[in-house]
C-alpha cells in the first residue's frame, strides 16, 4: 500500500477517534436525569438548565477556536481541548451538583472548540472527499452517543455505581483519545493565512443562513439527546427501555450519515435535500409526544435516520460554502457559535414548558416551529454559492465530491 494512502487512512482514523468522544456527555446525563433529579431534589426547570448548559457552551465558546488556531495551530488546540474534555467529564462525578455544573461547563467549552475545528480539518486535508469524510466523523459522533445512551444505566447497575460515578466513567475513552492525539502537539501553526477579520463573516447573509440551518437542526438533535428518555419515561416506559429507544434513534443516525454523501454528490445543490430532511426529522419527533407508545421504536428509527443525514448535510454545507481553509474556520466558528446557542434554546425551553405546565404536551408547538424553521433555512443555505469575505476571491461553485 502506498505510504500516502497509509498516511491518509491514519489521518481519517485520528479524526474519527476524536469525533467519537464529542457527544458522550449528553446522553449519559439524559438517561440518568430522573435519578439526578430525585437524589439532588432539583426542579424540572433546574434539570432543564443543567441539560442545556453544555449545549449553551457549544455556542458561547466556539468563537475562541479561530483565535486559538491562529495562535497555536489546529493540532495543538485540539490536543488541549481533548485533555480539557477528559477533565471536565471526570469532574461531573465529584462534589455533587456543583461538580456536575462545573464539569459540564469545562467539557462543553472543549467540545465547542473541537466542533469548530473538525470541518476545518476536512477542508484542509480532505478537500476532494468533503461529504464522505464528514459523514465518517459524524457517524463516529453518533456511535459515541449511542454507546453512552445504551450503556450508562447497565454499567451503573452492573458496577453498583452512583449516578455521579456513572457520568465520570466516560472520561476514560476521552483521555485515551487525548493521549493518542498528544504526539500531534508538536505540529506548529501555519502563519501563512490570516487575511480576514473575524467580524467579516458575521456580516455575510449566506453565512447567517448556514448558521440558522445549523442551529435549528441541532435543536432537534439535542432534544433527542437531552429529553427523549425523560419524555418516554413520563409516558410510562421503564428506564432501560427508554434508554434503548434513545439509543436506537441515535444508531439510526448512522445510516443517515452514510446515505447523505451519496445524495449530496449527485445533486446540483443541497436545497431540496435539506427541506425534505427537516420534515423527516421534525414530524416523527412530534409523533414521540402524541403517538401511541407502540409507535415509539418505528418513529425513533425514522427520526434518527433523517437526523443523521441532516447533521451530516449541515456540516458538509459549512465546508462547501467555504472557498478556502480560513473562511471555513471563520464560518465554522460562526455557525457553531450562534448555531449551537440557537440549538440550546430548545432543550432549555422544553424544561421550562414542563415546569410550567406539568407535562410535555406543550412542547408540540415548539417542535412545529423548529421543524418549519429548519426547512426554510436549509433551503437558503443549500444554494450552490460561496461565502465571500472582503478581499477574498469567489471561485466558481462546483458539485461536491
Amino acid at each position: 500500500m502506498p505510504r500516502s494512502a497509509i498516511a491518509g487512512g491514519l489521518a481519517i482514523g485520528a479524526l474519527v477517534l476524536l469525533a467519537f468522544n464529542l457527544r458522550l456527555i449528553f446522553p449519559s446525563l439524559s438517561v440518568l436525569l430522573p435519578e439526578i433529579t430525585r437524589t439532588t431534589g432539583i426542579s424540572a426547570a433546574t434539570a432543564g438548565y443543567v441539560t442545556a448548559l453544555p449545549m449553551i457552551c457549544l455556542g458561547v465558546f466556539a468563537p475562541i477556536a479561530p483565535l486559538c488556531v491562529h495562535r497555536f495551530g489546529v493540532e495543538r488546540t485540539l490536543v488541549v481541548a481533548l485533555l480539557g474534555l477528559a477533565a471536565g467529564t471526570a469532574l461531573r462525578g465529584f462534589h455533587g451538583l456543583h461538580g456536575l455544573v462545573l464539569g459540564s461547563l469545562l467539557a462543553g467549552a472543549c467540545i465547542a472548540v473541537c466542533n469548530v475545528l473538525l470541518p476545518v480539518l476536512v477542508r484542509r486535508d480532505f478537500s476532494g472527499r468533503v461529504a464522505l469524510v464528514t459523514a465518517l466523523y459524524v457517524t463516529a459522533m453518533n456511535l459515541g452517543s449511542a454507546a453512552a445512551a445504551a450503556l450508562t444505566i447497565p454499567l451503573v447497575r452492573a458496577l453498583d455505581l452512583a449516578w455521579s460515578s456513572g457520568l465520570a466513567l466516560w472520561a476514560l475513552p476521552v483521555a485515551l483519545a487525548g493521549a493518542l492525539w498528544l504526539p500531534r502537539f508538536k505540529r506548529l501553526p501555519d502563519r501563512r493565512a490570516g487575511t480576514y477579520a473575524c467580524g467579516d463573516v458575521w456580516r455575510n447573509r449566506l453565512a447567517w443562513q448556514v448558521t440558522l440551518y445549523m442551529g435549528l437542526q441541532s435543536s432537534m438533535a439535542y432534544t433527542v439527546l437531552g429529553w427523549m428518555a425523560p419524555i418516554l419515561r413520563e409516558r410510562g416506559m421503564d428506564p432501560t427501555t427508554a434508554g434503548l429507544a434513545t439509543s436506537a434513534c441515535i444508531i439510526a443516525n448512522l445510516a443517515g450519515n452514510l446515505l447523505a454523501p451519496a445524495v449530496i454528490k449527485r445533486a446540483p445543490d443541497q436545497r431540496l435535500l435539506s427541506l425534505v430532511l427537516a420534515l423527516a426529522c421534525g414530524i416523527p419527533l412530534i409523533g414521540l409526544l402524541i403517538a401511541p407508545v407502540a409507535w415509539v421504536f418505528p418513529l425513533s428509527l425514522v427520526q434518527g435516520l433523517a437526523q443523521g443525514a441532516t447533521f451530516s448535510t449541515a456540516l458538509t454545507i459549512i465546508v462547501l460554502r467555504s472557498p478556502n481553509t480560513e473562511t471555513a474556520t471563520l464560518l465554522s466558528g460562526m455557525a457553531q457559535s450562534a448555531g449551537y446557542t440557537i440549538g440550546a434554546l430548545a432543550p432549555l425551553l422544553i424544561g421550562l414548558i414542563h415546569h410550567w405546565s406539568g407535562s410535555f404536551i406543550g412542547v408540540l408547538w415548539l417542535l412545529v416551529f423548529v421543524t418549519l424553521g429548519t426547512a426554510l433555512s436549509g433551503w437558503s443555505a443549500g444554494r450552490n454559492r460561496y461565502v465571500v469575505l472582503p478581499g477574498g476571491s469567489s471561485p466558481a461553485a462546483s458539485t461536491p465530491h
